[in-house]
């Protein structure tokens, strides 16, 4: 399994967190959800193919804090800076001084997709969502980062210094909005180590993992072959991968690794016949994280509940409903990816 890193030290008030009591040598449950709309997946797809799931972000974010706050839930909402600024002339203003210089040009949205985008929200919610930034802003979930651009940290052509700048720019455009950036999420999870120390320079303490199975390894879109993707599908319903669930263990690294135990896929009419299997699955993870008090760290996109957004409510619902259970009987604890950083050193 893999380890939970949690730093010996962390300059925070526990207080600040309004952190649980009695959560010492309990399991943890964390939530983090990628807020990217079109940016995470335009040079994947097209408006026509995916627009729905986009729009529908609209009505999927407020429904999931509906359902957050019935079940006494925080999560973390990773966000793309674009989705900071309030039209376009805010994202131009706070662009990174050095762009990246990605050798595959179709990665590079500065060169692409910023060219045709709208002027603000009204006009193209698919690249505009500040009202939805508003509605987590006035919640009690973490905001993190997603970097700036979507920033792809494995593929060619771009350097450190450009990763450097695009996260000065996250900061900078999450500082205007008068949020602290802990948390950060790596784009299409590929996990550079060699960039944590940037990380670290920017106050950013923790970030999501990958679990330990070759099928989750980081590696470049194009190394992305169709046997792995085969495997992560059959993953969501068979413990191909194994039971994902990570050790809690004490390291002096910042920042600190809280890694990904499982991706919540999006309900499928053609693949409705295999959805037992699909929240088995996830059920018994959870009660084996909660048995042997591990962490598990669940996640996904706003954009996968974009359309079926009854259906994937309902299953989610399932799931937050098996949750307090295991808290009842086990101290399961929902913590967010910054408080899940800081709990193990403050109840220690």
């Amino acid at each position: 399994k893999a380890a939970l890193i949690v730093p010996l030290k962390i300059n925070q008030n526990k207080r600040m967190y309004g952190m649980r009591n009695a959560i010492e040598n309990k399991g943890q449950f964390v939530i983090s959800l990628d807020f990217e709309l079109l940016w995470g997946v335009w040079d994947v797809t097209t408006k026509e193919k995916y627009g729905a799931n986009i729009l529908g972000v609209k009505h999927a974010i407020p429904k999931l804090l509906e359902l957050f706050e019935k079940y006494d839930i925080k999560a973390t909402f990773a966000t793309v800076g674009f989705l900071f600024c309030k039209d376009k002339d805010e994202i131009l203003t706070f662009l990174p001084k050095i762009l990246p210089t990605y050798s595959n040009k179709s990665y590079n949205v500065y060169q692409k997709e910023l060219k045709e985008i709208g002027t603000n929200e009204n006009d193209d919610p698919y690249h505009f969502g500040y009202s939805l930034l508003e509605s987590l802003k006035n919640s009690k979930h973490e905001i993190g980062t997603h970097s700036f651009s979507h920033y792809y940290c494995l593929e060619e052509g771009q350097t450190k210094e450009q990763f450097d700048s695009d996260i000065l720019a996250a900061t900078n455009i999450a500082e205007k909005n008068g949020i602290s950036l802990s948390s950060f999420v790596f784009p299409r999870n590929q996990l550079n180590s060699d960039y944590l120390d940037v990380l670290r320079n920017y106050n950013i303490t923790v970030y999501r993992g990958n679990p330990n199975s070759w099928i989750y390894q980081p590696r470049r879109f194009s190394k992305e072959g169709s046997i792995i993707r085969i495997c992560r599908l059959l993953d969501t319903y068979i413990p191909l991968s194994g039971y994902n669930t990570h050790k809690i263990q004490y390291s002096k690294n910042i920042p600190v690794n809280i890694p990904a135990s499982r991706f919540l896929k999006a309900y499928s009419p053609s693949l409705k016949w295999l959805e037992p299997l699909r929240m088995q699955r996830i059920k018994k993870e959870m009660l084996i994280a909660a048995k042997k008090n591990q962490l598990y760290h669940l996640w996904w996109h706003p954009h996968n509940f974009g359309i079926n957004l009854t259906e994937n409510l309902n299953f989610l619902t399932n799931l937050l409903e098996y949750y307090s259970k295991l808290n009842k009987e086990y101290g399961f604890t929902n913590l967010t990816m910054k408080e899940a950083a800081i709990s193990i050193q403050n109840s220690r």
